[in-house]
């Protein structure tokens, strides 16, 4: 295939140019395969690499393992090309330049890339010389890959890859609404997130304010996002179809290599979730109501402090410089490598955390795979969630971290989604000891345990709600917009937090549009409660042996993508399983140590 003309125009280069840095010199100095002086964003340069590597002649194994090196240097540095595309439209969504920059790379370099993705995937899995790697030392990294290359070369159809295009387009509508919506209240403008602080104000009349001015600017916005979503659903309908399969569910499963569990596994889970995980969920409500003095909760209570405390603060969002250097000391507590590997982030300017106009929603981990380097994005508000997402968000760095000197092919460094969420999890409750950084205050510290824990079985039943959608979604693509709310009506009666919602059901009947994941990543998000159970497990585990959890728990963090699920959850010392059988134990944990706090 050759590039478009223009390609390498000089307005492209000028708009490369107010992109995140590129990569370090003595990054690139450390090719051997991609030529130093490429540009990524002439196809035709990538692509006479991909062409040599497809026709080249593998005699033997040693020269197969020369030809994944090679492979892998190449997919590392365009991965990145990517990946700062990506990371600079999140950060600037109102920024017409970076968003072309963007399309670009979406439009112009990925649809041509991944035929090519496929030839070489495919020339593995034929290749004579594969199972004769199986003879070698650390031979169950290429069954991994086996394993993992031959599903994609399965699913793989050319005329999905235009389908897979106008998905990345409809996403970055939905991101550019977002990232645009600003609410007006009290005189000033705010972001969504910033929004979030007045939802924990003691005057509930100034909650209730601000929840429906926040809720409000959603809602001018909830047809957009439902022709956004009907669009990406018939979009993936036909990408199921071009594979093979029936229905979506079953492709995404495929896709998304799940060879552990199954969709009956999911709906077992939110059975479990109904039985074990609801009763405690409505305990802990009937103790909230009760200590608010109300007849009723509504929407505008479930975030303020149950004993109508000042909201806690855990740093000045005008000062990220210092949350960094704080979340730094947490990390140094547990382990001053911890701490070295978090400021190297600082160092590179891999942070952007405070929350403003113009960025997208959310916060992720990306990786940077030629620099090895993990990027952290959020929006941070002053909250204490946002202590809760950047230890999340860390745990996700820490892993790639520690994956990335382990494993040299970039195709092994990466594990299952459902470990990759126990190594951000985990990180939220290793550090739980340690939240008095953030609250010297006893009181505070304790809230704030409180609160984390919390978090964790109130998550169970919000994964449930929005898998069960998912489900629905996918199982009736022809839906109209009415079904679809009766059936999240549905799933909100069955997981819903005995919130009263009088006068606010419009608000209720579209809260599923703020999942970001939904539009995104879809079928993503049963990874979270199969993440918490196990990091619910390293919890427990380090309260009998701190030391042992997190040496488990690290060991665990650099076998990166070389083991499967189950064995991964193994060498953390955790147990694969999110049935009943695990959760209600581990609950039970939960609430005893909530009312041992709570009595303190």
């Amino acid at each position: 295939m050759n590039s478009k003309k223009g390609d390498d125009s000089p307005t492209l280069r000028a708009m490369n140019a107010t992109l995140a840095p590129e990569v370090a010199p003595e990054v690139v100095a450390r090719r051997r395969y991609v030529p130093k002086g490429i540009n990524f964003a002439d196809f035709s340069q990538i692509e006479s690499l991909l062409i040599e590597l497809r026709d080249r002649q593998l005699s033997d194994v040693a020269a197969m393992e020369k030809w994944l090196a090679d492979y892998s240097e190449l997919y590392a540095a365009v991965d990145e090309f990517g990946a700062r595309r990506y990371i600079a439209k999140s950060c600037h969504t109102d920024n017409a330049d970076i968003e072309k920059a963007f399309m670009f790379w979406v439009e112009q370099i990925e649809p041509k890339l991944k035929p090519y993705f496929f030839e070489l995937k495919k020339k593995f899995i034929a290749s004579p010389h594969r199972e004769k790697l199986s003879g070698l030392a650390g031979s169950h990294r290429y069954a991994m890959l086996s394993r993992h290359w031959l599903a994609d070369v399965e699913l793989f159809r050319p005329e999905n890859v235009p389908l897979e295009t106008a998905e990345t387009r409809l996403t970055n509508d939905y991101d550019k609404i977002n990232g645009a919506m600003m609410i007006a209240f009290e005189g000033s403008t705010y972001t969504p997130q910033q929004m979030a602080r007045f939802l924990e104000v003691q005057e509930r009349d100034r909650r209730e304010s601000a929840w429906r001015a926040l809720s409000n600017k959603r809602l001018e916005h909830r047809v957009e996002f439902d022709r956004i979503y009907n669009e990406l659903i018939g979009l993936r309908q036909q990408i199921a179809h071009h594979a093979g399969f029936d229905n979506y569910t079953d492709y995404t499963f495929r896709r998304l290599k799940r060879f552990d569990y199954t969709p009956k596994h999911c709906h077992d889970f939110a059975h479990a979730v109904e039985e074990g995980v609801m009763p405690v969920i409505h305990r802990m409500n009937e103790k909230r109501r009760g200590r608010l003095g109300l007849p009723k909760l509504r929407p505008w209570d479930m975030s303020v402090d149950p004993k109508n405390r000042p909201p806690l603060r855990p740093f000045d969002p005008s000062d990220i410089d210092r949350f960094v250097s704080t979340s730094r000391s947490v990390f140094d507590r547990l382990s001053p490598d911890l701490a070295r590997d978090f400021e190297s982030l600082r160092t590179h300017g891999n942070l952007d955390l405070a929350s403003r106009a113009g960025k997208q929603p959310g916060g992720y981990q990306s990786s940077l795979e030629e620099s090895q380097q993990p990027f952290i994005f959020m929006n941070a508000a002053g909250l204490h969630r946002d202590v809760e997402t950047l230890l999340h968000e860390a745990g996700h760095a820490f892993h790639y971290q520690l994956a990335s000197r382990a494993e040299p092919l970039v195709f092994l460094r990466s594990a299952p989604m459902e470990f990759c969420e126990v190594a951000s999890m985990g990180m939220e409750l290793l550090t739980l000891d340690h939240y008095d950084a953030y609250y010297p205050d006893p009181s505070d510290y304790k809230r704030a345990c409180i609160e984390q824990l919390r978090g964790n079985v109130v998550v169970l039943a919000w994964v449930a709600t929005i898998d069960q959608f998912q489900h629905w979604v996918y199982s009736n693509p022809s839906h109209t917009i009415d079904e679809r709310t009766a059936a999240w009506k549905k799933l909100i009666a069955r997981f819903g937090d005995a919130v009263d919602w009088t006068g606010c059901e419009p608000v209720r009947d579209a809260m599923w549009q703020r999942q970001l994941h939904l539009y995104h990543v879809p079928f993503y998000y049963i990874e979270y409660a199969i993440a918490q159970i196990g990091a619910m497990q390293l919890w427990l585990k380090a309260r009998q042996d701190p030391k042992q959890a997190l040496a488990n728990y690290r060991s665990a963090l650099s076998l990166g993508g070389t083991r499967s699920l189950p064995e991964l959850f193994t060498a953390a010392g955790l147990v694969f399983d999110f049935s009943s059988k695990t959760i209600v134990p581990l609950l039970r944990a939960v609430e005893e140590e909530l009312e041992k706090l709570d009595a303190e």
